[in-house]
C-alpha cells in the first residue's frame, strides 16, 4: 500500500459474546471479540453477571473522576491483583494505598527530571544490535518480526536495569521463561475473576503458570542478590537498579529489600519489556502497510541524523513524524487495552449509580476509537496528531500509559525506547507486507498480535 489513511486489522467475531467471554475466561478465545459497537460509541456502559456489576466509561470527564480526581476511592481491581500476583507479588503495578504510595516514592526518582537520558547510549546499543540482525535478512523472504521486538525490548530492559546485554547465559534463561509463559497466561481467568473459583482445584494449565512463574522470579532474583552484594561493596554501576535499590523512602527512611526490589524488577520486565514489544511490533506492521508513510519517516531520520552518524539524545526531539507515527500506533493498539479499577464508594456516572464493590474498566482500546471523539477512529492516520483539533482529542481520549497518580513512571522510557528502535531499523531496513498475512489483535497479558506480523525486508539504499 502506498497511501494513508487506511484501516487495519480488528478482532474477527467469534459468534455470541457470551460464548466469546466464557473462551476467554478458559484461555481459549478473545476477549475483544466479544465487544460490540455499542462500546465505541457510547459514554458509558452498565452489565451483570452473576450479581457482580461491571461499568464501561467511555465518557473523558468521567475517566478523569476515576483515574484523577477520585482516584483514592478506585483502587486497582482485585480481578488484576489475583491474576497477576503469582508472577508479579507485591509490585506497583498491582498494589493499593500506603503500600503503593511508598513504591512510588522510591521509584519515581529513577524516571525523574531527565534520568531517562542516562538510560540512552545502552538503549541505542540495542537498537543498532537489533537493526543489525534485521539487515542482514534482507533477502525479500517473508519475516515475522514480532520475536525480534520482543528479544530487543527485553534487551533495552537488561541493559538499562542491570547492564547486562541480552546474550548474557542468565537474560537468555529469564528470556526464554518469560516467553514460555506468557504463551499461556491470559490478563484474566476464571480462577482470578470469581474468589471462589480459587477453592477448586488448579488446572494442570494454572499449575504450569505458577510454575513458571516462580521460575522467572528465582531466576531474576539471582541479579537483584548479585546488584545487592555490589552495593555492598561499593562496585555496583551506575544503572536503574542501582538507582532504585540506593534510593530510600524520604517518609519511613528504608530502603526495598531484595524480595521486595524483585517484585519490582518483575513489573519493569513485564512492562518495560513487554508492553514495548506489543506495541512496536504493532508499528512495524503498520508501516509495512504503509509505504508512503514509511519513506517520510526515512527522510526526516536522514535529515535528522545524515548516514554514518549515530542517532544522539537530541535528535529525538526533532523526529516529531516518527514520534507522531509511534501515537498513532498507540493509539489503535494501546498494549494494556484495558484498566481495571474497584468502586469503594457510592458514586454517579452520568445519572447512572454506582454501587460499592462494582468494577469500573477504563477502556483505552473503546475510548482510543470511539467515534464520538475521533475522526474516522479505525482509520491509520498519523497527521491526525498535527493539527490543534486532533491533539485536543488527544488530551482528552489518548491514555495508553494511563492518567494521574498512577500514570507509568515508565512513560518516556518506553517513547525514547520506541524511537530510537524504529529509527535504527528504517536507516537500514525497508518493510513490505506479506499479502493475506495480517495478524488479528488479540488479548493476552498484553494486545498481541496474533498470527504474528510479517513483512517481506529489503536494504535500503545508501546515498
Amino acid at each position: 500500500m502506498s497511501g494513508c489513511p487506511f484501516h487495519p486489522p480488528r478482532p474477527k467475531a467469534q459468534g455470541r459474546r457470551a460464548s466469546a467471554v466464557v473462551k476467554y475466561l478458559l484461555g481459549q478465545g478473545n476477549i475483544l471479540a466479544a465487544l460490540n459497537d455499542r462500546f465505541f460509541n457510547g459514554w458509558v456502559g452498565r452489565s451483570k453477571y452473576l450479581g457482580h456489576e461491571s461499568f464501561c466509561v467511555n465518557d473523558p470527564e468521567v475517566i478523569r473522576r476515576v483515574l484523577v480526581e477520585k482516584a483514592a476511592d478506585y483502587p486497582k481491581s482485585e480481578v488484576l491483583r489475583r491474576a497477576l500476583k503469582p508472577l508479579l507479588g507485591e509490585s506497583v503495578f498491582i498494589t493499593n494505598g500506603e503500600v503503593w504510595a511508598r513504591q512510588r516514592r522510591m521509584i519515581d526518582p529513577a524516571f525523574a527530571g531527565g534520568k531517562v537520558r542516562k538510560s540512552f547510549e545502552d538503549m541505542r546499543a540495542a537498537a543498532v544490535d537489533c537493526a543489525d540482525r534485521l539487515a542482514a535478512q534482507t533477502d525479500g523472504t517473508p519475516r515475522r518480526l514480532d520475536p525480534e521486538m520482543t528479544y530487543v525490548t527485553a534487551d533495552v530492559i537488561f541493559r538499562t536495569l542491570f547492564s547486562v546485554p541480552i546474550a548474557a547465559e542468565d537474560a537468555q534463561r529469564v528470556y526464554h521463561a518469560f516467553q514460555a509463559y506468557q504463551e499461556e497466561a491470559p490478563l484474566v481467568s476464571l480462577r482470578s475473576l470469581f474468589g471462589f473459583w480459587r477453592h477448586f482445584p488448579k488446572s494442570p494449565r494454572t499449575r504450569r503458570l505458577e510454575a513458571a512463574g516462580r521460575e522467572i522470579r528465582a531466576l531474576l532474583l539471582k541479579f537483584v542478590t548479585r546488584r545487592s552484594a555490589e552495593i555492598r561493596a561499593g562496585t555496583a554501576p551506575d544503572d536503574l537498579a542501582t538507582a532504585i535499590m540506593t534510593t530510600r523512602d524520604p517518609v519511613a527512611g528504608d530502603l526495598f529489600s531484595d524480595e521486595e526490589m524483585l517484585d519490582q524488577v518483575m513489573i519493569f520486565f513485564l512492562a518495560g519489556h513487554e508492553t514495548s514489544a506489543s506495541a512496536l511490533s504493532w508499528a512495524l506492521y503498520l508501516l509495512a502497510r504503509d509505504t508512503a508513510t514509511q519513506d517520510r519517516l526515512r527522510a526526516e531520520i536522514q535529515a535528522v541524523a545524515p548516514e554514518g552518524r549515530p542517532l544522539e539524545f537530541a535528535d529525538l526531539r526533532a523526529l516529531e513524524a516518527l514520534r507522531n507515527m509511534f501515537k498513532e500506533a498507540l493509539r489503535l493498539y494501546p498494549p494494556a487495552p484495558f484498566f481495571m479499577r474497584t468502586a469503594t464508594k457510592p458514586d454517579e456516572f452520568r445519572g447512572t449509580p454506582v454501587k460499592p464493590g462494582s468494577t469500573v474498566i477504563v477502556g483505552p482500546w473503546f475510548f482510543q476509537r470511539h467515534r464520538k471523539l475521533w475522526k474516522d477512529p479505525d482509520a491509520f492516520d498519523p497527521s491526525r496528531w498535527e493539527g490543534p483539533e486532533a491533539k485536543d482529542a488527544g488530551r482528552k481520549a489518548w491514555l495508553p500509559f494511563g492518567m494521574g497518580a498512577r500514570v507509568c513512571p515508565g512513560a518516556a522510557f518506553a517513547l525514547q525506547e520506541a524511537q530510537l528502535i524504529l529509527a535504527e531499523i528504517l536507516r537500514r531496513v525497508k518493510l513490505e507486507a506479506v499479502e493475506d498475512r495480517d495478524p488479528e489483535p488479540t488479548m493476552q497479558v498484553t494486545l498481541r498480535p496474533k498470527g504474528g506480523v510479517w513483512a517481506r525486508l529489503s536494504p535500503v539504499a545508501q546515498a
